[in-house]
């Protein structure tokens, strides 16, 4: 029993160890949420209180140029056209700034 003893301390301390997580580690971090007003999102229609300026703003912001026939469309949707990489798209903004090319 003697001999048994130092080897079960020995074996509680290491499995202690080696399942105690350091207290420096950063905790897991949750998925990351798309940035407001990333291309590609799905637009909702809805009551749009965006200007035509803020509109345009946030397309330039994003590198979009030569931006125009924007219009308010019946769903609430910003819609118009846009030039991006040498290529003109059709582009769209929905009441909650998203913005979506295509």
């Amino acid at each position: 029993m003697m001999r048994a003893l130092p080897l079960l301390l020995l074996a509680l301390l290491a499995s202690t160890a080696a399942g105690a997580a350091p207290e420096s580690a950063a905790p897991a971090l949750a998925p990351a949420e798309r940035a407001h007003g990333a291309v590609g999102a799905r637009l909702q229609p809805g009551a749009n209180s965006f200007t035509e300026a803020q509109v345009r703003a946030r397309l330039a912001a994003m590198g979009f140029s030569e931006i125009a026939d924007l219009h308010l469309d019946g769903q609430g949707i910003w819609r118009g056209r846009a030039g991006h990489a040498g290529h003109t798209l059709a582009v769209g903004m929905d009441f909650r700034g998203e913005v979506a090319a295509e």
